[in-house]
């Protein structure tokens, strides 16, 4: 299996659904991986995205903290695969010698990746090419704004069906 590392790009409220939806893209390229979640974890990730203080930990938090209490450290974060629309992640700790990998939801794993400063990394035949600009002129292209892109990626997602992807309940 062939991982390539991402960072979150960015989290977008679907609106036909109002699905929390959390953008992964590669580090060296355009491709992403849209990733529905729940509002929870897209608070937990705004927030550590933000930098936000909490006044009390919250659950990401508390597991971080846990992590460091037992001297063991978050070495990475893997979303391996994608089976009957469920997206299955690992996170990737280390004690000492020891490697320990442990099953989680990518939101989840996300977030504490995130709250620890981790790398994420993708399998990469998960990852998609992103939505591209219809070329409706013979005029070159011309860049985009961030808000431009930002609308255009959102279209491309309001297209998308969320049990293509998985779907979390709470």
């Amino acid at each position: 299996m062939t991982v390539i590392e991402v960072k979150v790009h960015g989290l977008i409220l679907e609106h036909k659904s109002q699905q929390n939806i959390v953008v992964l893209r590669e580090l060296d390229g355009e491709r992403i991986l849209p990733i529905w979640i729940g509002p929870g974890e897209a608070q937990a990730i705004r927030r550590i995205l933000s930098e936000e203080p909490f006044p009390r930990p919250l659950t990401h938090d508390l597991l971080f903290l846990a992590i460091e209490g037992l001297k063991a450290k978050v070495t990475r974060i893997l979303i391996a695969d994608l089976r009957e629309n469920t997206f299955f992640a690992s996170i990737i700790l280390e004690r000492d010698s020891e490697v320990l990998s442990i099953d989680a939801r990518p939101s989840d794993s996300v977030a504490l990746g995130l709250r620890a400063k981790a790398p994420i990394f993708v399998n990469e035949k998960l990852l998609q090419e992103p939505p591209t600009q219809e070329e409706e002129s013979e005029e070159p292209p011309r860049e985009l704004s961030p808000e431009e892109k930002a609308e255009q990626l959102r279209r491309y997602l309001e297209k998308l069906n969320p049990e293509d992807f998985g779907k979390f309940q709470l």
